[in-house]
């Protein structure tokens, strides 16, 4: 059995304080803010919600439910078949998004505030 060498564990710790710094840096970027949802239907806005006020939305003529509660956008109904929509998690932080294929109707949270960030970066 081959032993780690010097170099081997100081590689690994290195890689591994590397990866937790890009982690921290992309955590830092997803403030909230003043974060709103935009609901889109076929391209078009449908809605803009607040993402703090808990309220629950009727979506595409009632095809899917949105709701918002405690900060977060959660599609927790859909009348499409594959119901991948209401799989997803929980959508929070900016430039995270919800898509329903089926119905063609993409829920994505925007903020207000100026990020250090860009799109690219996230």
């Amino acid at each position: 059995m081959k032993r780690w060498r010097r170099n081997d564990l100081l590689l690994v710790f290195l890689v591994a304080g590397l990866a937790a710094a890009v982690w921290l840096f992309r955590q830092a970027g997803r403030d909230a803010g003043n974060a709103h949802v935009i609901v889109k239907v076929d391209g078009r806005t449908e809605g803009i919600y607040d993402l703090n006020e808990d309220q629950t939305i009727s979506v595409n003529h009632g095809s899917n439910t949105l709701v918002i509660r405690d900060g977060q956008a959660d599609m927790t109904d859909a009348d499409c078949p594959d119901k991948l929509c209401v799989k997803h998690r929980p959508i929070r932080y900016r430039h995270e998004n919800i898509i329903c294929l089926p119905n063609r109707i993409v829920v994505e949270v925007e903020s207000d505030s100026d990020a250090q960030l860009d799109a690219v970066t996230n």
